[in-house]
């Protein structure tokens, strides 16, 4: 069977940019399985990026091959990186993007992609998810050993630890605000000056519009409202500091 690969881009679709990034895998391996992870990452946002890909890939089997596009230095002396983890293998630029990723799995390998071979013929500066990430992740899922693409590194760059200081660290389309708080912790919290003391199973529990804390499915600690945006109520941004009364 063919791994899977996944996309995960800031592209969106307007644009021919992700068929073209589908069309650099089959031209390799016409027999890959490729799966949308996301195109509608913010422009630029690798944060947000990093935050998506954390949320999801534990839910694909060993052998998935994901390919992070989030990549505001393309073009620049950033280098192209492989990632080994959980079973599975992450390409993308060398940004920080799976930052959330070397937390959570420490066993885990960082190769630097110098092998040119596995790029496309002419790479353009302004489009390494298309000549040099798809190839390679095409490669990857053809069986080419990952001591191929080149060495092993151990100095990659890190977005901000996920742990701390406690902090809303993403906000998704339904106004839900996640924080980086993990499992142990019900206690009331307080975020721009608004306290959040009560704590619900599911979204729909209860019928007021009070805001109300309830675990997320990735893990985290989520501020919500039924029917409505929290993110609007409290006037949260990622990044607002969050704090226990």
């Amino acid at each position: 069977m063919n791994p899977v690969i996944t996309l995960l881009t800031d592209f969106g679709t307007a644009d021919y940019f992700v068929g073209a990034v589908k069309g650099a895998i089959l031209s390799v391996n016409p027999q890959a399985v490729i799966v949308d992870l996301t195109h509608e990452i913010p422009p630029q946002d690798i944060e947000a990026g990093a935050f998506t890909l954390l949320a999801a890939y534990k839910t694909f089997p060993a052998g998935t091959i994901h390919v992070g596009v989030v990549d505001p230095g393309v073009g620049s002396d950033r280098r192209p990186i492989i990632l080994s983890a959980n079973e599975q293998f992450f390409v993308a630029p060398d940004n920080g993007l799976f930052t959330y990723i070397y937390d959570r799995e420490p066993s885990h390998r960082i190769v630097h992609v110098t092998s040119e071979r596995y790029f496309r013929p002419a790479v353009s500066t302004t489009f390494h998810g298309r000549d040099i990430f798809a190839p390679v992740a095409a490669a990857l899922s053809n069986g080419v050993a990952l001591e191929e693409f080149g060495a092993e590194i151990d100095d990659a760059v890190r977005l901000p630890s996920l742990e701390t200081p406690l902090r809303i660290i993403h906000i998704d389309r339904f106004g839900n605000c996640v924080t980086n708080i993990t499992r142990g912790a019900e206690k009331s919290l307080v975020v721009n000056g608004q306290t959040i003391s009560e704590f619900r199973r599911f979204y729909g529990e209860g019928d007021d519009e009070s805001l109300f804390a309830i675990w997320g499915s990735a893990g985290f600690l989520e501020i919500s409202v039924n029917g409505g945006s929290a993110a609007e109520i409290l006037h949260a941004r990622r990044g607002d500091e969050v704090s226990f009364t």
